[in-house]
């Protein structure tokens, strides 16, 4: 029995080292967001997790859907496609919460329409440059000529507009 159970034991480590592996190779995770696709670094992106419920914040910006409590800390959750100026996400269904901020001390969340898995950075080559918001760092294209958009977290966390959902 002991030895079934440590070559039980050596296979699940196995299949777990095999598994991270391949996660480093597929360093970014996809989601979707109206009609955009987006990519953001997996260092970069917390936890992808489905909505809980959200608590309404008064006298703030439509897009600013209110604050979402995951595991005892308070994160407020930006409607990210309206961010952007596209319709609002209705919570439920596929629609998932990205945490984000964490490195940079901020409980900040995106509602998104639905994660699509990680994705390798080879999947992806360099699409025409366009007209796009500070917090884009890039556009790729897929293997299938879609079009996606690479979010810098970063940028978008010191960006007033986003920084700022009270009514005026």
């Amino acid at each position: 029995m002991a030895r079934s159970s440590l070559r039980e034991f050596q296979e699940r480590l196995a299949r777990r080292l095999a598994e991270a592996g391949d996660t480093e190779r597929r360093g970014l995770l996809g989601f979707q967001c109206g009609s955009d696709n987006w990519l953001i670094e997996l260092s970069e992106a917390g936890e992808i997790l489905p909505s809980p419920p959200l608590s309404p914040v008064p006298l703030t910006r439509p897009w600013f859907r209110g604050l979402a409590n995951v595991r005892g800390t308070l994160y407020g959750v930006v409607d990210f496609a309206a961010f952007n100026g596209q319709p609002a996400i209705a919570p439920g269904g596929r629609a998932r919460l990205l945490l984000i901020g964490a490195r940079h001390g901020l409980h900040s969340a995106l509602l998104v329409s639905s994660s699509t898995g990680l994705r390798s950075h080879d999947d992806f080559e360099p699409a025409a440059a366009g007209a796009a918001p500070p917090w884009v760092a890039r556009r790729l294209r897929d293997m299938q000529g879609r079009e996606w958009l690479q979010l810098d977290a970063a940028r978008l966390l010191t960006q007033p507009v986003f920084l700022d959902a009270g009514l005026d």
